[in-house]
């Protein structure tokens, strides 16, 4: 029987390790900020949403219940975030229309696909509620309202702003989250002479005079589309309410995105704190540098399966460094995580042999609840997965039953999410791991009796080149 344990995280806002208390009805809500589907997530990104799975995971099987919420965002990330001031530049999805000659509905349905698809080859658990931008514009219109209304916002030529300053005066700190050297606007970008503080953003954009976008929508102040920040608070707080518990992002959002988000949320709602506890994974690194599109060495999860690697390798690999410490990755780094991998598959297999249990001494259990008890306590302080580790690998060769070795995995993979269990078979090798990945979704929607979706994924496996067949509820490849 599982028992209900205490976890502590770092919070990024109290900057300190604070337990995690179940909200209302015992439930902790868990918001993740998703990806913006205007191209294909890095293996940069995958840290932080592997991240937030762990975390869901460890709650569940500590006793807590979850809420899991996480955004897409198809609208609304301009360009100038890279550059200074997340209010300026050009729509990202926009952008990828032009470039790649569609239009920016199919650019954000493809990317999601994509992105969906690539959650089942990472073995991440599909969070309760996966919510987009653009099917929530009267949210986020009524949420600017409400800041309208309470006196925080103002009106220039490009769109309707947050107000920093005034947020201040009524008694409330703006970027408690980061440090407020970092909140600034514009450094590098020419900054916007409108605006009455370079910390403050926008809240809805205005199309502009004799442009019409593809995504844009009718306001109270006039046709245009919402700010990159106002997603998340509107989002969140419709699925979680106007309090929750926990909010995972990587920690480039702590400078700006999040403090903003703080802001209109509690500025709207009044009620603090909007998240108890924020939390921040750092960032990837590559061959010890940084990793970026611009240098070739921004890898994503097809990068890795064309070199013939499990992508559940690479979620091994984010296991052994802690998630608030910049990892590096190299290749040979990850062939020692897939070796690792492999080892820990074929050892599990020789457990699975062994069938019948003997009566165990009292030293053997008090082996086993020693195990459980050190893993489930890696996990309730502060997720320390690398320890985690550490526990099952001790298991591993230890000199308890086989049988206990292979329950012991089974619970420790709950968490891990690493395919302990499974059979490296022929096949396996031979069909693409996106391959699949797209049959183990077109599975899942076949027992939930959504036929024309998952006619959708046999069109899409057939176009890459492969055949399959339904036998009862067997997904035969041909």
């Amino acid at each position: 029987m599982v028992r209900l344990r205490h976890m502590k995280l770092f919070n990024s806002l109290t900057r300190k390790l604070d337990e995690v208390t179940p909200g209302k009805e015992g439930v902790v809500g868990m918001y993740t900020c998703g990806p913006t589907v205007y191209s294909t997530a890095t293996i940069g990104n995958w840290r932080t949403y592997v991240l937030a799975d762990l975390l869901s995971r460890s709650l569940k099987l500590l006793g807590i219940q979850v809420k899991h919420v996480m955004n897409l965002t198809d609208v609304g990330h301009l360009t100038g975030d890279n550059k200074g001031d997340s209010s300026q530049g050009e729509d990202r999805l926009e952008k990828a229309a032009k470039k790649e000659g569609k239009t920016a509905y199919e650019i954000a349905g493809e990317y999601t696909s994509e992105f969906m698809t690539q959650m089942v080859m990472l073995n991440i658990q599909q969070p309760d509620v996966v919510c987009k931008a653009t099917e929530h514009i009267p949210e986020q219109i009524d949420l600017v309202k409400k800041l309208e209304e309470k006196g925080f916002t103002y009106k220039i030529k490009d769109g309707i702003y947050f107000d920093t300053v005034q947020y201040e005066k009524m008694g409330n700190k703006y970027g408690e989250l980061s440090n407020l050297d970092e909140v600034r606007g514009g450094e590098r970008l020419a900054p916007n002479p409108e605006k009455k503080n370079p910390r403050d953003f926008a809240l809805w954009k205005f199309s502009p005079a004799g442009v019409r976008r593809e995504m844009e929508w009718d306001s109270l102040w006039g046709v245009g589309f919402p700010g990159w920040h106002v997603e998340c608070s509107a989002m969140s707080m419709k699925y979680l309410g106007e309090r929750f518990e926990i909010h995972v992002g990587g920690e480039d959002l702590k400078s700006t995105h999040h403090p903003n988000e703080i802001a209109q949320s509690e500025g709207a709602t009044g009620k603090k704190p909007f998240v108890k506890i924020w939390v921040h994974g750092a960032f990837l690194l590559v061959d010890g540098g940084r990793m970026g599109k611009s240098l070739g060495n921004a890898y994503t999860v097809s990068d890795l399966v064309q070199k013939g690697f499990d992508p559940l390798a690479l979620r091994y690999f984010y296991l052994t460094g802690y998630y608030r410490k910049q990892l590096n990755f190299s290749w040979k780094g990850l062939e020692a995580a897939a070796a690792a991998l492999s080892k820990l598959r074929k050892l599990y297999q020789q457990f699975k042999q062994e069938q019948e249990r003997t009566v165990l001494s009292n030293e053997k259990l008090t082996k086993i609840e020693g195990y459980t008890r050190s893993f489930e306590g890696a996990l309730a302080s502060d997720l320390d997965f690398p320890g985690a580790l550490t526990v099952m690998w001790e298991v591993v060769k230890s000199n308890i039953p086989g049988a206990d070795k292979r329950d012991l995995l089974d619970l420790f993979d709950e968490v891990l999410g690493i395919g302990i269990a499974r059979e490296v078979k022929k096949k396996v090798k031979e069909i693409p791991e996106a391959v699949l990945a797209l049959i183990e979704e077109r599975n899942r929607l076949r027992k939930a009796k959504k036929w024309e979706e998952a006619d959708g994924i046999r069109e899409e496996i057939e176009e890459k080149g492969w055949k399959i067949e339904d036998r009862g509820e067997k997904t035969i490849v041909l």
